[in-house]
């Protein structure tokens, strides 16, 4: 309970943050968090021992077929707009460290990490003018608590946008997506790089020609991944990634041409699923040399280290959830540090330890030496609020009911969610392990994709 958190004797820390991490355990267990992530069929080589099949009936409601992606966070639905980013904030770190992903030897699971995001999209992704944004209706999934693999022959409701009911956030980010899994894959699976970058294009021209905000269009979503800045960030982002996927002008004239009206010139306050700003920034910086879009990049670096509030220990700490669904935890503000660190020679080393600290309070340097990644050994989190570790194995027979008791439980969740970064303290630093407390707690594929991004740029900043 809160006591016995709060009665931890203070730890004696080197600031900076001097402790050994091994970052390359660090990347391996996050790996393992998407690998328990998974919905579908899991494949031979699973290393979740605790999970099964699972969300097989997906799309059968249209006479599609939706399974597979990945289950959002601790709950069992598989939110589109979310999942896009971060297959493309993943992307993106395996293409700016994959010296680090090749050092760890953590290359091919990272690939098929990837590719189990991009095969689905590529199946949601029915029609030129049609996509399935979300399977699973989120206010029925979170009045349960069950395991994934219970619902393993249910038949649950797919939601599609088209040219009549359009979703240009999730359209273009998805198209922002499998234009940097593209190159990812280009080298060692070149057929399959080019039909990633079919599908984004599609997707891309979708969402620029239909444009309205997809929540209008996919009920329900709004409670949860609403768009609170529009779609003018993803038609930017998506197009950039183009670019880099293609080399094309045309998407750099896209971008060139609409960068400021679509407001990519102002100060963005995060880089999130929602507000892609910090990104394009980044990227147009690193593809064009040009000053305007390095000073824009430098002063959201800048803000994030300066003009963002901290906790007393110094966690750059945005937000208690609210609107934006954010807890203490911001990974995405060291993963940009340390890709415009790359960009800008001069700032690199300010940049870089920025980045370092962030990641290091993420592993246990603060003053509590509280970890907030799970699997990490002593004063890692146990309890998660996530339904699939918290419940008994489902492998076990007779399969022991799974309901909200599991949720209740006192102790550790049963299985260990390696590698998951939990929602993290409030604004005074404070953090309690507390399953019931979703805010502190609840794990999500997008919370690790920076991170995970982060720390593969700090194993290939050490060599």
């Amino acid at each position: 309970g809160q006591l016995q958190i709060l009665m931890i004797p203070q730890m004696a820390v080197d600031y900076p943050g001097t402790t050994a991490y091994d970052f390359n355990e660090v990347l391996h267990k996050s790996i393992l968090f998407y690998e328990a992530q998974r919905s579908g069929a899991l494949p031979q080589n699973n290393r979740i021992p605790w999970r099964g099949d699972s969300g097989l009936k997906d799309g059968c409601d249209q006479s599609k077929d939706l399974s597979g992606g990945y289950y959002d966070a601790g709950d069992n639905v598989k939110f589109g707009f979310p999942m896009a980013f971060t297959a493309t904030t993943l992307a993106w770190g395996m293409i700016e460290f994959k010296d680090a992903y090749l050092a760890s030897g953590e290359l091919n699971r990272a690939l098929d990490m990837l590719k189990w995001a991009t095969d689905y999209f590529v199946k949601a992704h029915t029609a030129p003018n049609e996509f399935y944004a979300q399977v699973g209706d989120p206010a029925a999934d979170h009045a349960k608590w069950e395991r994934p693999e219970d619902a393993i022959n249910t038949v649950r409701r797919s939601y599609k946008i088209d040219q009549n009911n359009a979703g240009t956030e999730v359209a273009a980010e998805t198209a922002a997506a499998l234009a940097a899994a593209s190159i990812v894959f280009r080298s060692s699976n070149p057929n399959y790089a080019d039909l990633l970058v079919t599908h984004a294009r599609q997707l891309f021209n979708f969402a620029n020609t239909y444009r309205k905000n997809y929540h209008l269009s996919v009920p329900g979503v709004a409670t949860y991944y609403k768009s609170w800045n529009g779609y003018n960030d993803e038609l930017l982002w998506g197009a950039v990634w183009l670019y880099k996927a293609t080399n094309e002008q045309t998407f750099m004239d896209y971008v060139v041409g609409n960068y400021d009206s679509f407001g990519a010139g102002n100060l963005a306050p995060e880089f999130s699923w929602d507000n892609k700003y910090a990104g394009v920034q980044v990227l147009m910086a690193q593809l064009t040399g040009n000053n305007k879009y390095q000073d824009d990049m430098n002063q959201f670096v800048q803000n994030a280290m300066t003009g963002i509030p901290k906790t007393s220990d110094g966690l750059t700490w945005k937000i208690q959830w609210g609107p934006n669904r954010y807890a203490g935890i911001q990974p995405n503000y060291a993963f940009i540090a340390t890709v415009a660190g790359k960009v800008d020679p001069q700032s690199r080393a300010q940049y870089v330890t920025y980045a370092k600290n962030q990641i290091y309070y993420m592993l246990g340097t603060n003053t509590r030496g509280q970890k907030y990644v799970i699997g990490m050994g002593t004063n890692s989190p146990q309890r998660p609020h996530h339904r699939a570790s918290s419940c008994p194995a489902w492998t076990s027979t007779p399969v022991t009911k799974c309901d909200f008791s599991a949720m209740n439980l006192q102790g550790p969740n049963p299985h260990v969610l390696y590698g998951a970064l939990v929602g993290g303290p409030d604004i005074s630093g404070a953090y309690t392990d507390d399953r019931s407390d979703y805010i502190s707690n609840e794990v999500a594929t997008d919370y690790n994709a920076g991170f995970q991004s982060a720390v593969a740029g700090k194993i290939s900043e050490t060599g």
